[in-house]
């Protein structure tokens, strides 16, 4: 039997240098060495030993683009690793700093490639009270119904190997909200719809007054406390 090597992670994610380095990668986008360096505070020199580590460690993957190195997570499988970790760290860990620091990070964000945050555990509480989302045993089933469209979404005819809807635990608020390729899919038609928008400078996204609106008549939901000014 092959015992799983939890030494090897638990090294890599000891450190509070990399740990902001893999909040940062969190986003879903890949970033130089020097951009993860001032994330964590760190020299770029640093920076390098410790994405090897985590490139040891599996958790990181480098790939070049030109002239620059860019590295990102390894795979959606590790960013769901990762949210599960952070939403039972105690409460003075890292994520609850930076939460402070990012200010509003909390509440409109991605987690790698789907929306997190109240505004996501809202969008799930909703799916859930139209029926559109059924909870199975820990699961989470898309049930067909026309809004699906309106929010970006083809439902596969037949299931795939993978969940289409899978829960994952939010960090911030301790509930559910909805991953996998169902998550994807919303996130993507979000951003490309207008609905939110990426932050420039730091991670986070930027609700939209169309996307307010959008999220009030397609699930009933009232996001004005959430919309930028």
């Amino acid at each position: 039997m092959i015992t799983p090597r939890f030494d090897i992670l638990g090294q890599a994610i000891s450190d509070a240098s990399r740990t902001q380095m893999l909040c940062e990668l969190m986003e879903g986008r890949a970033y130089t060495n020097k951009e993860l360096a001032a994330a964590a505070g760190v020299t770029p020199q640093t920076a390098s030993a410790h994405l090897r580590l985590l490139q040891d460690a599996g958790l990181v993957v480098a790939e070049k683009r030109g002239r620059c190195v860019y590295h990102r997570l390894a795979g959606p499988e590790v960013a769901h690793a990762l949210e599960q970790l952070a939403a039972i760290a105690p409460a003075d860990s890292l994520h609850r700093a930076q939460q402070r620091k990012a200010g509003d990070l909390a509440q409109v964000r991605s987690c790698y490639d789907h929306l997190a945050g109240p505004l996501a555990v809202a969008m799930t509480r909703a799916l859930l009270d139209r029926g559109m989302l059924r909870e199975e045993h820990g699961a989470f089933c898309a049930v067909p119904a026309g809004e699906w469209l309106k929010l970006g979404v083809v439902l596969p005819e037949k299931p795939g190997r993978q969940p289409f809807a899978r829960p994952c635990l939010d960090w911030t608020e301790r509930k559910l909200h909805v991953a996998g390729p169902l998550g994807r899919l919303m996130l993507d038609h979000a951003l490309d719809s207008g609905w939110v928008r990426r932050r420039r400078h730091k991670r986070g996204l930027v609700l939209t007054t169309p996307g307010a609106r959008a999220l009030e008549q397609i699930l009933g939901l009232s996001c004005g406390g959430l919309v930028a000014a």
